[in-house]
C-alpha cells in the first residue's frame, strides 16, 4: 500500500464516542458542558441570578388536584385523573398533549420528560431536579415557574382557571419552595379574576421567596382594564414587579403548518399586545414606581417595536394623551428576560442591546429544560460587553430589580 495513503488514514481524526440522552440521563451529564464554561468564565465569580426556568408540574398534578378549593371541582378532578388512566396528569386542564412538539417527536428527550433517577427523600423530586441545574450552570439563585400551566389563559372555563392557578401556587409555596431557599418565584396571578389576584397578592407578597407575580400572555384579557387598577397599584405600593411571560398561542397556530413558525411568532406577539396597550394606554404615567418584566420573548423584536409605536404615536398624540415622552422611552425602562438570544446576527444583536439599555435592563434567563435553553456563558462570551455588562446582566440587574434577592 501506498505510504501516502496510510499517513492519510492515520491523518483522519478518530471518532468521539457518542453519550445517548434519554428521558433518564442525569441533567448534571447533560449539562456537563455548561459546568465547563462555569470554569472557562469564571462564573462562579458571578452572583447570577436565572430569570426564567420551569418545572413539570404535570408530574405532580394529583398532589396540585387536592390543593383545589372548590370540592366539586376537586372531586371531578381526582375522579378524571383516576378513570382517564392514560390522560390523569392533565385533568381539568387545558394543555393539550402532543401539539407542541417542542421535543421535536420526542428527539429532545429531556424537553419530553426528566425521569432520571433520584434519591429517595421527603423532599419533592423538583429539588434535587433545580439543585441540579443551579449547580450546573453556576447559578445562585433560580425563579422557577410551571410548563403546561402557562397556557392557562386559554381555558375555557374561566372559573376552574381561578381555582387550577390557586391551587398550583399553593402547591408550590408549600411543597416546593419550604425545602431550597435558592429557589425563587413569581407567582401567576388568577388574571380572569381581578379580586382572586387581590387576593393572591395578600395572601403570597410577604413570603421571602415569592418576588413578584406573573401574568400568563396567552390570553384576552386587556391589560388596560379597570379592574387591573387596584392589582397594580397594590404591586406598586409593596415594591413587588410584574413580569409577562410568553408563550405558544394556538390561536396563532390554526394558520401554521410549523411548530417553529409558531414559536417564531406567538412567543413574541403575545407580549406585543400587551406591551402596546400597556405603554399606549400610560400605565407607565399612572404607575411609574411598577417595575414590569416581558419574559421569554427574546430580543429582536424590541427595536421594531420601538420604531413601529413611535411612529405611530407621532402621527397620532391624540389617542395617546397621557403619553409625556415616546413609547420608546417607556419601554427602555422596562426589563427583558434574555432566552431566547438572537446571535445569528451579532451587529443586530448588539444596536438591539444598545436600543434596550441591555446594560441595566436585561436580566438572564436560561429557560431550563426547554429545547432552546440559554446557559449563562451564553452572555458571558458576547464580545461587545464590557465586564460591567455582563455582570449586570448576569446577576446584578436582578439583585437591584428584586428587593428579596
Amino acid at each position: 500500500m501506498d505510504d501516502s495513503v496510510n499517513k492519510n488514514e492515520a491523518r483522519r481524526a478518530k471518532p468521539l464516542d457518542v453519550q445517548e440522552i434519554t428521558t433518564r440521563t442525569d441533567t448534571r451529564d447533560i449539562l456537563a458542558n455548561a459546568r465547563r464554561d462555569v470554569e472557562r468564565y469564571n462564573l462562579d465569580d458571578y452572583f447570577i441570578a436565572d430569570i426564567d426556568a420551569h418545572h413539570v408540574e404535570l408530574d405532580n398534578w394529583d398532589e396540585i388536584l387536592e390543593c383545589i378549593e372548590d370540592p366539586v371541582l376537586r372531586y371531578n378532578g381526582k375522579a378524571m385523573s383516576k378513570n382517564w388512566p392514560n390522560a390523569g396528569n392533565v385533568a381539568l386542564s387545558n394543555h393539550p398533549p402532543g401539539l407542541t412538539q417542542q421535543d421535536v417527536a420526542g428527539r429532545i428527550p429531556h424537553q419530553a420528560e426528566l425521569a432520571e433517577d433520584v434519591p429517595d427523600s421527603e423532599e419533592p423530586r423538583d429539588i434535587t431536579l433545580v439543585r441540579r441545574v443551579m449547580d450546573s450552570l453556576g447559578l445562585d439563585v433560580q425563579i422557577v415557574f410551571p410548563q403546561p400551566m402557562l397556557e392557562i389563559g386559554l381555558h375555557p372555563s374561566k372559573p376552574t382557571q381561578t381555582q387550577l392557578i390557586k391551587a398550583y401556587n399553593k402547591w408550590f409555596v408549600e411543597r416546593v419552595l419550604h425545602y431550597e431557599p435558592r429557589i425563587k418565584t413569581m407567582l401567576a396571578l388568577p388574571f380572569s379574576d381581578a379580586e382572586a389576584c387581590m387576593q393572591t397578592i395578600e395572601q403570597y407578597a410577604d413570603h421571602p421567596q415569592v418576588i413578584g407575580f406573573l401574568v400568563t400572555s396567552q390570553r384576552d384579557e386587556a391589560v388596560f382594564e379597570p379592574q387591573y387598577v387596584q392589582i397594580y397599584a397594590e404591586l406598586e405600593r409593596r415594591g413587588l414587579p410584574i413580569g409577562f411571560h410568553a408563550g405558544p398561542d394556538y390561536n396563532v397556530a390554526q394558520a401554521m403548518n410549523r411548530f417553529i413558525s409558531v414559536h417564531a411568532l406567538s412567543f413574541v406577539t403575545c407580549n406585543m399586545i400587551h406591551l402596546t396597550n400597556w405603554v399606549m394606554n400610560a400605565m407607565p404615567e399612572r404607575f411609574p414606581n411598577l417595575d414590569v418584566i416581558w419574559i421569554e420573548s427574546g430580543l429582536a423584536w424590541m427595536p421594531f417595536m420601538m420604531q413601529r409605536l413611535d411612529h405611530e404615536y407621532l402621527m397620532r398624540q391624540s389617542d395617546a394623551p397621557q403619553l409625556t415622552k415616546l413609547p420608546s422611552e417607556y419601554m427602555r425602562e422596562m426589563y427583558y428576560t434574555s432566552q431566547p438570544l438572537e446571535v445569528t446576527d451579532m451587529k443586530l444583536l448588539e444596536s438591539t442591546f444598545t436600543a434596550i439599555n441591555a446594560e441595566t435592563q436585561l436580566l438572564y434567563s436560561s429557560d431550563w429544560p426547554h429545547w432552546d435553553f440559554d446557559t449563562p456563558a451564553r452572555i458571558a462570551n458576547l464580545p461587545f460587553l464590557s465586564e460591567k455588562a455582563k455582570r449586570n446582566i448576569l446577576g446584578e440587574n436582578a439583585k437591584r430589580l428584586f428587593s428579596k434577592l
